[in-house]
């Protein structure tokens, strides 16, 4: 019921806002107002009396959505959120924020590369094709069931394959190379420092909003030092 870390609140509330409003309803049913019930989260409490945490999820999702500045909560979907288009709409809200001396194509792709850090030995990967061994001697019907076997299993394997896919966001890794981002021929270590600079604003914003969430959870009580 109670979080280990603001970050770790901070994914929880996102994943949970992803789920769909329809979901996240129950806890607006559940929790009772200040003027009710002094404003405690106890209300949020599941048959068993202990508190439902996918519950509170769903409650700090509107929460912070509520109570954040907009550039704090977009910055915070930018770089946490698991949504395709929540995520891709947050780096758009989140871009004309940055001031810098960079063209707006080298802000655009250094926004997006932070938000979309490159992960390690990700690739975007094709399906394997199926091989078969079929015995000389097997008869009609068993080679037509193992070639319907292998088949079935290259379609299964590129399903699973097309589902991890649709969840992450996976650029290509030319995205990352600078020499993409300006058009100008600027010298590499202006380059480098531009990107500094937007990296370490981005960074700040990040830090701010963190803060704020925790200011917000721990008027809950919500966070476990909290109640150590």
């Amino acid at each position: 019921m109670i979080y280990n870390s603001v970050s770790g609140a901070v994914v929880a509330a996102l994943a949970a806002g992803e789920k769909g409003a329809a979901k996240g309803q129950a806890w607006q049913k559940l929790y009772k107002s200040a003027e009710e019930e002094g404003g405690c989260l106890a209300s949020l409490g599941g048959r068993s009396g202990g508190i439902d945490r996918t519950q509170v999820d769903y409650w700090l999702s509107a929460r912070l959505h509520h109570m954040l500045k907009g550039r704090h909560w977009h910055a915070l979907v930018a770089k946490y959120s698991t949504n395709k288009v929540k995520k891709v709409q947050a780096i758009t809200l989140v871009r004309p924020l940055i001031a810098s001396p960079a063209t707006a194509l080298f802000i655009y792709k250094a926004v997006t590369a932070w938000a979309i850090p490159k992960l390690k030995g990700e690739r975007r990967k094709a399906p394997r094709s199926v091989s078969v061994d079929i015995p000389l001697d097997a008869s009609s019907w068993r080679r037509e069931a193992t070639v319907n076997a292998a088949v079935a299993a290259g379609h299964a394997a590129k399903k699973r394959i097309e589902a991890l896919e649709e969840d992450v966001i996976i650029l290509p890794d030319s995205f990352y190379d600078m020499n993409t981002w300006d058009l100008d021929a600027t010298p590499e270590s202006t380059r480098r420092r531009w990107r500094f600079e937007i990296y370490e604003k981005l960074d700040g914003m990040i830090d701010d909003a963190l803060k704020e969430v925790e200011v917000i959870l721990a008027a809950e009580g919500l966070l476990v030092r909290e109640v150590a």
